[in-house]
Order: structure tokens, then C-alpha cells, then sequence
């Protein structure tokens, strides 16, 4: 399928195609590349992150929903033993598994970035605010970074922004996911890569891409330079 709008795309096929449910939009049990335990470096980072506490927010939205561990775990076929890790700081979710989470618990993906504690003081109603003193990011596996553009959360829309490293990949292994909603991803410095089921898509600065989420699809920066791309995902689209 040709892609106009971006700088750069030719047919390569993926190497594995998982075509995943809404339950199961994260690495095969059986042959998963499970989510890593923090590094020393990267412990060291996240403990300066302000974005720090990313498992002990989906805890809390867990609790919120009654959901417990062995049932998230069992949704989303994986342990409870992942699950508990994973809320406890221990292991970091890779991007597809945080999404797979959010998906599972009915909530917003940006709701992660969100205190999971008391809320703080109330905003106006008129309008959404947040000063850049609160642009607070969260770290996730192979030191991808998340960043909410979205000032507060937005019915039926996640708008935020992501940075991957070189070498960085927002599912294990060379398999491809798919998850709910449409998005649109517009890439703001570096070189992202996209694989799909029958080629691939290399964006460029200034390069945009749309696609439903549940086509397979898989996003890396095989480049040597970091990569910033802004996403907006819209929920209960096809």
C-alpha cells in the first residue's frame, strides 16, 4: 500500500505477525521478550524522572476499576507475577504492553501520567491548563519516554508525545501488535520506522502517518539519533 505523506516507503515484510485481541495486544506468553527489569543506569534516570511511579499509577487504576492482579494478569495473558512487578517499580512495561494495560482497564492512556494520588486543586471548567512546571514524563522499556501534550485528559482522545533512542522499539522483539482506536503520528526530529504486515514506512521530520490500530504494526528508531514524534489517538475508531 503506498503512503504518499511520508518521505520514504517500501515494501519489506515483518518477520512475525501476532493478530492480536484488545486482551492480548502484548508479546506471546510463549514467546514473549518480557519486559526488563530497570537497568542501574536507567534506574538512575527514573529515580531524577519526574515521571517516575508509572506502576504504582496503574495500580491505582487498577484498584479503582476492581479489578485485581490475577484477573489483569489473566486478560492479559501474561502472569500475576508480571502484573505485580510491573505496579511495583520492579519491571518496566514496554509501550505496547502499557497500552495493552490502559485497554484493559478502560481508561485513557495519558491517565498514567495523572498523580495517583488525592487530586490536587481544582481547575477551571472552562478551559484545560498545565503549566510546564507539571510536564512531568514517564519512562518506559528500552528508555522510551512518554510526554502528555494534552493539558488534562480528553474524553475519547489520547494527545501525546514520544522519544525513543536508537535501537529503542515500542514492542519485543520483531513481532508486530495492533491495539484499540486510529491514530496519527507527525514526527518532529529524528528518523522513526514503522513496520507493517507487507512494508515498511520510514518517516523523516515534518512526516505524517494515519492508520486504524488494529492493523499490525510495529515502531522502532533503527537510526542513530534519537526520535520525537507526536501521536493523537482517537478511541472507538476504525
Amino acid at each position: 500500500m503506498s503512503i504518499p505523506a511520508v518521505a520514504t516507503a517500501h515494501a519489506e515484510p515483518a518477520d512475525t505477525i501476532w493478530i492480536m485481541s484488545r486482551a492480548s495486544a502484548v508479546d506471546p506468553p510463549e514467546l514473549a521478550a518480557p519486559d526488563r527489569p530497570a537497568s542501574a543506569a536507567t534506574a538512575g534516570a527514573r529515580s531524577e524522572s519526574p515521571g517516575d511511579g508509572v506502576g504504582e499509577r496503574l495500580r491505582a487504576l487498577r484498584v479503582a476499576r476492581g479489578m485485581s492482579a490475577r484477573d489483569l494478569a489473566r486478560r492479559l495473558g501474561i502472569s500475576p507475577s508480571a502484573v505485580s512487578q510491573i505496579e511495583r517499580g520492579v519491571m518496566q512495561p514496554s509501550v505496547s504492553r502499557l497500552i495493552a494495560i490502559t485497554d484493559e482497564l478502560d481508561v485513557p492512556l495519558t491517565s498514567v501520567f495523572d498523580p495517583s494520588g488525592p487530586p490536587g486543586a481544582a481547575t477551571p471548567t472552562s478551559f484545560g491548563l498545565r503549566r510546564t512546571e507539571q510536564d512531568a514524563g514517564i519512562l518506559l522499556d528500552d528508555g522510551v519516554l512518554f510526554r502528555r501534550i494534552s493539558p488534562v485528559p480528553t474524553p475519547g482522545v489520547d494527545y501525546f508525545e514520544s522519544t525513543y533512542p536508537p535501537g529503542a522499539t515500542a514492542h519485543g522483539g520483531a513481532d508486530l501488535f495492533r491495539h484499540e482506536g486510529y491514530e496519527v503520528g507527525t514526527v518532529v526530529s529524528g528518523e522513526l520506522t514503522v513496520d507493517f504486515d507487507d512494508e515498511r514506512v520510514i518517516l523523516r521530520a515534518g512526516d505524517a502517518i494515519s492508520y486504524p490500530c488494529s492493523r499490525p504494526h510495529r515502531l522502532h528508531n533503527t537510526s542513530h539519533e534519537p526520535v520525537v514524534a507526536r501521536w493523537l489517538i482517537v478511541h472507538g475508531a476504525h
